[in-house]
């Protein structure tokens, strides 16, 4: 551990340690690990810490429990209420089981069920779920109108100085454990309560390390603040990585941010679903689409990185089975290996055979055809889905379709076709 910085910052080192021994036995201190796979891959030193391994399977428990812990017993016996994406609300449930505290949990409709399951399994007979909205943000904002309805305690799952305290104590236990120093911090940014706490941490006690934020390229929430000096909410998200897409990050984050934040690297949520695929099928671990930000971000980095030490928090592993389909077919697509058209087909017989012989290589595959005959026409539309062996043979798959005189377009090209057929 390095000597203290004498920079003043909004979140000190003592209150860190005074919530890591608020967390005690209630949170699980999850182990750092180094990877030598991912070490070998990317020309470094890395490291993971795993807070997919934690009770709830992400970091969230820490400042949920951290900030109830320090809360009135008027006021918890009155209940609490709180907003999430999913990993918040678990951490919140399993608060309110532990502590036997009611709590109302206000969630969006387009939550993973395995989430929303979680939290009743964690939480039992002391919470309430309920779905509303399609955003983090609608389920906020409900949440809110609620608790002061009724004069409840609203524990805010990123912009609450007691909730970056406990998810500092990631932070903390970082340092505690790792024998080297550490040159790179990758970690995901959400509303900003994760990189708050463990920034403020690391600035303090270890301030030549690189902070390097993480954001899903649909929810730049973060980077759209800094890049403005004041927080900026988006007009739109992608809420895919669903545990980091959030419209507007929190004020007490943007202004810590500013002072601990090196760098933010924006990721394709396309990218997120290749590390998800590499992480299972190679190193055995489930993370989310958010956990598998920061070990995205090395790609990106691969040049800085090199030869040096570096850690990445894999925040959650709370990933639902049935979006494993999705996150497949959204791997495909950012790596190029997949591709959809719309190809006006003559109406005679042969033309599909036509089609398989002249134009389709022999990797590539054909994995969706939807075609209806039209009656009175001398030719039909189809779509059809293709997936190459590698990148490249999409440049002669095209060249093919231009040689034989194929009518096509191409769908990946038309984001609101493509939304609407595929």
């Amino acid at each position: 551990m390095k000597k203290l910085t004498t920079q003043q910052y909004p979140i000190s080192v003592e209150n860190i340690y005074r919530a890591k021994v608020r967390l005690g036995t209630v949170a699980r201190r999850t182990p750092l690990m180094e990877n030598l796979s991912l070490s070998e891959q990317h020309h470094c030193r890395l490291f993971l810490k795993r807070e997919d391994l934690q009770i709830v399977r992400s970091y969230k428990l820490r400042g949920a429990y951290n900030k109830m812990a320090t809360m009135p017993k008027a006021a918890l016996k009155r209940g609490i209420v709180c907003a999430s994406a999913g990993n918040h609300a678990q951490g919140v449930a399993y608060a309110c089981m532990k502590m036997e505290v009611h709590g109302k949990i206000y969630m969006p409709t387009v939550t993973p069920k395995q989430k929303i399951d979680k939290v009743n399994i964690f939480g039992k007979e002391f919470v309430e779920v309920i779905l509303v909205g399609d955003t983090f943000d609608d389920a906020y904002a409900e949440a809110k109108k609620y608790a002061t309805e009724n004069k409840k305690t609203f524990i805010h799952p990123f912009d609450d100085e007691r909730i970056i305290e406990g998810q500092g104590v990631v932070g903390l236990e970082i340092l505690e454990d790792i024998d080297v120093d550490i040159d790179y911090l990758f970690l995901p940014i959400g509303g900003g309560g994760l990189i708050s706490g463990v920034g403020s941490f690391f600035k303090q006690m270890s301030p030549n390390t690189k902070i390097i934020g993480v954001e899903p390229e649909g929810a730049p929430a973060m980077k759209a603040s800094l890049d403005n000096g004041k927080v900026t909410p988006l007009e739109t998200i992608d809420p895919f990585v669903d545990g980091a897409a959030v419209k507007k990050i929190g004020e007490k984050n943007f202004q810590i941010c500013q002072q601990v934040v090196d760098d933010i690297v924006l990721i394709p949520e396309g990218k997120a679903c290749t590390t998800i695929l590499q992480l299972y099928n190679e190193e055995g671990m489930v993370v989310e689409p958010a956990g598998a930000l920061s070990i995205s971000a090395l790609d990106f980095y691969k040049d800085k990185i090199k030869g040096k030490n570096v850690c990445c928090i894999i925040s959650g592993g709370n990933n639902d089975i049935t979006r494993t389909e999705e996150i497949r077919e959204r791997s495909l697509l950012y790596e190029g290996l997949k591709h959809y058209f719309v190809v006006k087909f003559p109406q005679r017989a042969g033309a599909l055979r036509e089609f398989l012989n002249n134009v389709l290589g022999p990797n590539d595959d054909i994995t969706r055809f939807d075609y209806q005959k039209k009656t009175n026409r001398g030719a039909g539309p189809a779509m059809v889905g293709i997936e190459v062996a590698q990148p490249e043979d999409y440049k002669a798959l095209l060249k093919r379709m231009e040689e034989h005189g194929v009518d096509y377009q191409v769908l990946n090209q038309s984001p609101m076709l493509f939304e609407m057929l595929v």
